[in-house]
């Protein structure tokens, strides 16, 4: 959960949405691509996606935390890559990929609500 003692983050109810999404979005996608490595390579795509959205979810967290001036621009980049990402991960049957791509889809549309603000 965001910490309420940011005061521009206790007062923006979507960017706090936002933040814990995209936390859970990036722990999600690690837990995938440690999962899928050792798989074979058709898991490839999966990996190297989900490491990227760790990664990119994870710095928009850490952007919005600290009201920088670049969260919305990183938000509509997060937006497309969940989205990608999610769209890789429902092509497996594995419990992993499944739940990465429901965090990534709940991440997407927190970010996009976030932005619409």
């Amino acid at each position: 959960m965001a910490l309420q003692e940011i005061k521009h983050v206790a007062d923006d109810q979507r960017m706090e949405r936002c933040i814990d999404s995209c936390s859970e979005a990036s722990q999600a996608c690690e837990w995938c691509a440690d999962e899928c490595i050792g798989m074979g390579e058709e898991m490839a795509t999966c990996i190297r996606l989900c490491r990227d959205v760790a990664d990119l979810t994870s710095m928009n967290a850490r952007f919005m935390s600290r009201n920088s001036g670049y969260s919305v621009d990183l938000s509509e980049l997060v937006i497309d890559a969940a989205e990608e990402c999610a769209d890789e991960c429902e092509q497996h049957d594995h419990e992993h990929c499944q739940v990465c791509a429901d965090k990534l889809r709940t991440c997407a549309d927190a970010c996009r609500d976030m932005v619409s603000a």
